[in-house]
């Protein structure tokens, strides 16, 4: 099949390089230049593992093409992808300027049958927004030209985008077309190879589950940590629970991981738009109101536990291993890092910090702040701190060597974010050890 992509951010791309893999003909188009150019000699605009071997090879294989001119892509496409970015507006609810640009241009560009599809995560009622800006464009040219609309939500995890486009747990498309239903079933059917579902339903449903999925993990990570802070009133251990509940397979020990909080390009941005989605419909979200206001609780609390336990410490330099939002990304995007480094460097400290992947990003956050100090090894941000703060559970962290860190520290003393640590054996080598909910 041919396709083109709208978009070369994290779902357009990683989308269109999955497709491609399958044997498809994917153009990916976008705006920015810069980014197609590098894209042509297969520079990824991110880092997601194993994504650089899928971009190479397929452009190698010339299945795998970027362009900023959509004429040709579009001409040829027997199915479009809309995954451009609907960040959130200053109430919360998704800008959806992006969506209705590419839409514009493909009423004003295409000249055959195309089916539509909406990648994007947008609100409900998107699909109908999309559908009539075409519509509108095709009268202006007194085109008769037909196309249906259609809603694919994404389901990635950063870190593991690449799997889970390949073999999906399960493919949700939504639309009223049995012709497009039965397209994209036809581009779908060597992904489900591996037993995953492919689930129909309307558009509105489909557009509602990606708010619905990401909501209800938000929800499970806040309730967790909600406990995590009771657990430390009472002297129960939050690791013990989540063991207790997760093998209550009406629950799953997914997303039970309590912890500073959630952060990340979904999580904050969907509940945020869900709640203002219940708004504009005379609906007020009280549990997503109160999942959002418990992540902020998490994170700000974990802050205070580091100022309260440092405020009597002269030696203000700190050492922070992790920025990214999670491991397996350079996504630094709402990651709870960010607040505790602002946090510190407005209280004059100095902040040395690793991080695997994401340092460049942070940088740029933080306009290369004179007390910030970024290293490529996760030792030497050590050297001289009064302390070591964890927010992102990377991998190289979980089992470091503990005696060289002593000796670097001035002092033995860590806030784990994440509980990559058994606190018996960390006391054991002599440090002061403060995590969640233990």
């Amino acid at each position: 099949m041919k396709i083109a992509v709208f978009g070369t951010g994290y779902v357009g791309l990683v989308t269109g390089v999955c497709f491609a893999e399958m044997g498809n003909s994917v153009t990916c188009i976008d705006v920015d230049a810069n980014k197609i150019s590098d894209l042509q000699k297969g520079i990824s605009p991110i880092y997601e593992p194993g994504l650089d071997n899928l971009l190479a090879n397929n452009i190698k294989a010339q299945r795998l093409f970027f362009t900023t001119q959509p004429d040709q892509s579009l001409e040829s496409a027997d199915i479009v992808f809309i995954a451009v970015g609907t960040p959130p507006k200053a109430d919360g609810s998704a800008d959806l300027q992006y969506v209705e640009k590419v839409a514009q241009t493909i009423g004003e560009k295409i000249n055959n049958y195309k089916v539509i599809v909406n990648k994007s995560t947008v609100p409900v009622g998107t699909f109908r927004k999309v559908k009539t800006i075409i519509t509108n464009c095709l009268q202006k040219r007194n085109s008769a030209v037909t196309f249906d609309v259609a809603s694919n939500p994404e389901f990635l995890r950063e870190g593991c985008a690449i799997d889970d486009c390949l073999k999906p747990n399960r493919v949700v498309i939504g639309t009223e077309s049995q012709q497009a239903q039965s397209l994209l079933q036809k581009l779908y059917t060597p992904f489900l190879e591996n037993g995953s579902q492919l689930i129909t339903m309307d558009p509105a449903s489909s557009e509602m589950t990606k708010y619905a999925a990401n909501a209800m993990l938000a929800a499970k990570i806040s309730i967790m940590n909600e406990y995590s802070r009771l657990c430390e009133k009472l002297g129960a251990d939050i690791e013990a629970i989540k063991k207790g509940i997760g093998s209550d397979h009406r629950i799953g020990p997914h997303f039970i991981n309590a912890g500073v909080g959630y952060g990340g390009s979904c999580f904050p941005k969907d509940v945020s738009a869900l709640i203002q989605i219940g708004k504009e419909n005379d609906e007020q979200l009280e549990i997503l109101k109160a999942v959002e206001a418990a992540n902020q609780v998490q994170r700000e609390r974990f802050i205070k536990k580091i100022a309260t336990r440092l405020s009597s410490n002269l030696n203000k330099t700190i050492a922070v291993w992790g920025v990214a939002f999670k491991p397996g990304t350079d996504d630094i995007r709402e990651a709870p890092a960010l607040d505790i480094i602002q946090h510190f460097l407005d209280l004059n400290y100095t902040v040395q910090v690793f991080d695997p992947v994401a340092s460049k990003n942070a940088q740029a956050h933080f306009n290369n702040h004179s007390r910030l100090v970024f290293m490529d090894d996760q030792y030497k941000v050590l050297n001289q701190a009064s302390a070591l703060v964890i927010p992102t559970e990377w991998m190289s962290f979980r089992e470091p060597d503990f005696q060289l860190m002593k000796k670097l520290m001035q002092t033995p003393l860590i806030f784990d974010g994440r509980n990559i640590y058994n606190p018996q054996h960390i006391a054991n080598d002599g440090f002061e050890y403060i995590s969640i909910g233990r």
